[in-house]
């Protein structure tokens, strides 16, 4: 019997990859015996567009209202769902969620980049990393969706993450 497309026969957990068992399949890591610690974690990303449209989001000139405030309210939420949105990603008691936004010039450019940063924080027994980016994603997408009708070359890039702590 030929193995069933994306498995990866023979990777255990040895090999460093946690959440594929021993025959290949996916699976959910067991964090039960882990001891719950203070964790945190930062993600940035960027949303480049047209200084046109930076104006008009400053000016709360568009359409469909303020952006910058539907998109961390986005982001929060985003962070919060990521668990539902992920697959076999822990579901986390989050103590919080920051997202910020800083203007930056393209230079030589008729462009603006908006950077998001978000910063998220628990103390559970395994990361926050995903909510971290899942929340600069959506946020980003968020801006996105709310600046197209005016800006239809809007790219969104550099979704990474920054940095990730626990205590």
């Amino acid at each position: 019997m030929k193995p069933m497309k994306g498995r990866r026969k023979g990777k255990a957990k040895d090999e460093g990859l946690s959440h594929v068992d021993a025959s290949g399949d996916a699976r959910m890591v067991d964090v039960g015996p882990k001891a719950a610690t203070a964790r945190r974690a930062r993600a940035s990303g960027s949303v480049r567009m047209k200084l046109e449209t930076r104006r008009r989001i400053e000016a709360g000139d568009l359409p469909k209202g303020s952006v910058l405030g539907t998109a961390r309210i986005a982001g929060i939420q985003g962070a919060k769902s990521t668990a539902s949105l992920i697959p076999l990603c822990h579901p986390l008691p989050i103590e919080n969620v920051s997202v910020d936004f800083a203007w930056e010039e393209v230079p030589g450019s008729d462009e603006a980049r908006l950077r998001i940063d978000a910063t998220a924080s628990v103390t559970a027994k395994t990361g926050i990393e995903m909510e971290a980016l899942t929340a600069v994603a959506v946020a980003a997408l968020t801006v996105y969706d709310m600046a197209k009708a005016v800006d239809k070359g809007m790219v969104i890039e550099g979704i990474r993450l920054v940095e990730k702590t626990k205590g």
